[in-house]
């Protein structure tokens, strides 16, 4: 991870993903030939991650304690390799690379190695 990185605040249930041409993932997950030809399906791993689904608040908002917001926690987390559907997300450029972030509904499963 670069230092400009380390600026960007995910907001959020997105993920911040750098593409990667993986054809074989280390466990032996293989990804079809021309996968990345159609483009409708793109691997990557994640970078960062956004806090998760706010959660709503109590219905006791004179509650000093009710601006605080929760939230649920996302399922990814940072490291993981990622196959998600391409036309749910946004491509950027940012310190002259190329970025995708992706919503966590896109993401169809997630490869991590300490699991």
């Amino acid at each position: 991870m670069t230092k400009d990185l380390n600026k960007i605040i995910v907001i959020g249930d997105h993920v911040l993903i750098k593409p990667g041409a993986v054809e074989k993932t280390k466990s032996g997950l293989l990804l079809p030939a021309g996968y990345q030809d159609k483009e409708e399906i793109q691997s990557g791993y994640i970078l960062k991650c956004g806090p998760g689904y706010a959660l709503p608040g109590d219905a006791e908002s004179w509650n000093a304690d009710a601006k605080t917001v929760r939230y649920l926690p996302l399922q990814v987390k940072p490291g993981d390799l990622a196959i998600f559907v391409q036309k749910n997300a946004v491509e950027i450029k940012y310190d002259s690379e190329k970025y995708f972030i992706v919503p966590q509904s896109a993401i169809l499963l997630v490869e991590r190695e300490d699991f």
